[in-house]
């Protein structure tokens, strides 16, 4: 018995449903804070393959917030270029791959930007290279 192409229109309907309910796919809160050096401005850019997130200047100590839901096929990718005094690096800042926070706080340093995981499971530091 082949299933009618009406019950495979519901089921992705239910399916898209689901996953933008935030049912499948947790919402992800990602903050990038400027750790460089007091008096130091840190230029960000931020985009997905979808979504640019515009050009923000951050004073020192100061953040730029996003909230979003991953893709529920994993794929999800938001890569941000860094710039303060004649530096420029860039960083995947959010990979659906490496990242399993729910909240995601980001310290970026001249050396590179340290990921500080506080979810319910685990409270860790993971410092990367940059690019």
């Amino acid at each position: 018995m082949n299933p009618s192409p009406s019950n495979w229109l519901l089921s992705l309907m239910l399916l898209f449903v689901a996953s933008e309910a935030g049912i499948l796919v947790h919402k992800v809160d990602l903050l990038i804070y400027n750790d460089l050096q007091n008096g130091t401005f840190l230029t960000i850019h931020c985009k997905s393959k979808q979504d640019d997130l515009g050009v923000h200047l951050l004073a020192y100590r100061d953040y730029f917030e996003v909230k979003f839901r991953p893709n529920m096929f994993g794929t999800t990718l938001f890569y941000c270029s860094m710039q303060w005094d004649a530096t420029r690096h860039w960083f995947d800042i959010y990979t659906s791959e490496r990242d399993t926070c729910t909240y995601c706080s980001w310290n970026v340093r001249p050396d590179g930007p340290c990921l500080m995981e506080s979810d319910k499971s685990k409270n860790s530091t993971t410092c990367y290279h940059w690019n």
